[in-house]
């Protein structure tokens, strides 16, 4: 059995706030990288159990670095760095059985610990007129290489927004959200052993999962937070400006050309300043 892990820090055990995630100046982010290393090691160790033969970690978050190799699961690969075509979902493709998605979070504008989507000139993100966020586009881009999403690991809120989508998958809950900056987290003990626990039960399971199905050609819609960043996404060939909702929309025939289009926008939008 072949695994595919794509690892965000958002959702992992005991991360609450941006201290956690920021490596440039988060005061507590050696400890969240440490927390995210051991969430992952947990998930790593149940797999092998269950009989997973080879499995790849995508660090998914910020700069990519966040996992430490050294102190990683030594059956584990790791892909790390950026930048990377397919960013969170880099190295997968239809050899893999399945998907774990762990320490994901809410999407924009929605409850959650650390919600958000992708970066902060998002404000909505639509496939095919459905509103998604991380988890939502990566599971359809998964779903679109055949590869079926079988667990999420975060708070309660990404466990509910995953299971509107992917009915049946597998959710571990290492904390309930209070606030987006806050939230009731298990004790990290505890919490690697729901990880283990849920990752045994989504692998007894996977078959019961299937990829989600999306159908082509695939259209992309991103809202952005304002016009100027709208305006910057618009240079991307082929795309259409939709100046009264400060939206981008383009037409993807594939999931690379998905992945690569939302990733280009989201760049050139990342240049505008507010003033």
């Amino acid at each position: 059995m072949k695994l595919f892990i794509s690892a965000d820090m958002e959702g992992i055990s005991g991360i609450v706030d941006p201290s956690y995630i920021n490596p440039d100046n988060g005061k507590n982010y050696e400890r969240g990288r440490q927390w995210m290393t051991d969430d992952v090691n947990a998930v790593v160790e149940a797999a092998l159990q269950c009989g997973a033969e080879e499995i790849v970690v995508s660090d998914s978050h910020y700069h990519m670095t966040n996992i430490l190799l050294e102190k990683l699961h030594p059956k584990a690969k790791l892909i790390a760095g950026s930048p990377r075509d397919f960013s969170m979902m880099q190295g997968l493709d239809g050899s893999f059985d399945a998907a774990f998605f762990i320490g994901y979070h809410t999407r924009q504008g929605v409850p959650g610990v650390l919600s958000h989507t992708m970066s902060g000139v998002i404000k909505n993100m639509y496939i095919n007129d459905v509103v998604v966020g991380e988890f939502g586009f990566n599971a359809i881009y998964a779903g679109l290489m055949g590869v079926p999403v079988c667990m999420v690991s975060g708070d309660d809120l990404i466990a509910e927004e995953a299971s509107e989508l992917i009915p049946g998958i597998t959710t571990a809950v290492v904390k309930k959200a209070v606030t987006r900056t806050s939230a009731l987290c298990l004790p990290l003990a505890e919490s690697r052993e729901v990880l283990k626990q849920q990752v045994k039960l989504a692998l007894q399971n996977k078959d019961q999962v299937a990829p989600l199905t999306t159908a082509t050609p695939l259209e992309l819609t991103i809202e952005f937070s304002h016009a100027g960043q709208a305006e910057m996404a618009a240079i991307v060939p082929f795309t259409r400006y939709q100046a009264e909702r400060t939206a981008v929309s383009l037409t993807a025939d594939n999931p690379h050309d998905l992945y690569r289009g939302m990733r280009a926008m989201l760049n050139l939008a990342g240049t505008a300043e507010f003033f």
